[in-house]
């Protein structure tokens, strides 16, 4: 008797790349224990992520501090999508330079457009040119040449360190490390919306940058300029 079919081991594989430090073949095994044999496509469609956090309660394979979005990036894994997305933005023609004084923000994306994605676990980071008054989707970049890396985080991080930002759901700690190590700054953005709105929020930010915003920008903060002044005046 077939005990998987094959559509649903390429499923169980895709979930388990999206949960990172899962072992393949115990996770096989603990989804036949919840499930039963054989496994289906139909069995594993019926799964929440409640489902998947108690089949992964417990198991050595896995982080202790994994993100919801890595766990529903495996249940829609589960269910049957497969990565591909064409809902993907296309990017806009773009020279460089032609922004000047903007930011390149990188975004972990999972759908579409969306800020949705955990920095180990998103399957495409868009980047895009931010400006005082423009934002512009430059490049489109898949991450599963990184994903054969051997260690995907610093993969990931040089797949964007042409960046400044990388916007985030969620990233654990080495990885921010390896991250800041590549020059790029994470930021966390807990709940998934669209990557145009969150960068817009930063847009507004751009013409009296916060102290952290400044030293990426490599100008002054307005905040300190008028201590600078005072010292001048002071001279």
């Amino acid at each position: 008797m077939t005990t998987i079919t094959k559509a649903a081991a390429l499923r169980i594989a895709l979930a388990a790349k999206a949960l990172e430090e899962v072992n393949p073949s115990a996770f096989t095994i603990k989804l036949a224990e919840q499930l039963g044999l054989p496994l289906s496509e139909d069995k594993l469609a019926t799964l929440t992520v409640a489902d998947l956090k108690l089949i992964l309660s417990g198991e050595e394979t896995v982080e202790a501090d994994m993100d919801t979005a890595s766990l529903k990036l495996a249940v829609r894994y589960l269910w049957g999508e497969n990565g591909d997305d064409s809902n993907v933005p296309k990017p806009e023609a773009h020279a460089e330079g032609e922004m000047p004084g903007s930011l390149r923000v990188a975004v972990a994306s999972n759908t579409g457009d969306s800020l949705d994605g955990h920095f180990g676990s998103a399957t495409r980071f868009l980047v895009y040119q931010v400006g005082k008054n423009l934002i512009k989707l430059i490049d489109v970049r898949p991450t599963l040449i990184a994903d054969e890396a051997e260690d995907k985080n610093v993969a990931r991080s040089e797949l964007i360190n042409d960046c400044q930002i990388v916007y985030v759901q969620s990233i654990g700690g080495p990885a921010a490390a390896k991250v800041v190590r590549a020059g790029v700054h994470p930021i966390k953005f807990p709940l998934p919306v669209p990557a145009r709105e969150a960068l817009a929020k930063l847009q507004t930010t751009l013409d009296a940058p916060p102290p952290w915003l400044a030293r990426i920008m490599g100008v002054e903060a307005r905040s300190l300029a008028q201590f600078a002044q005072e010292e001048e005046e002071e001279a």
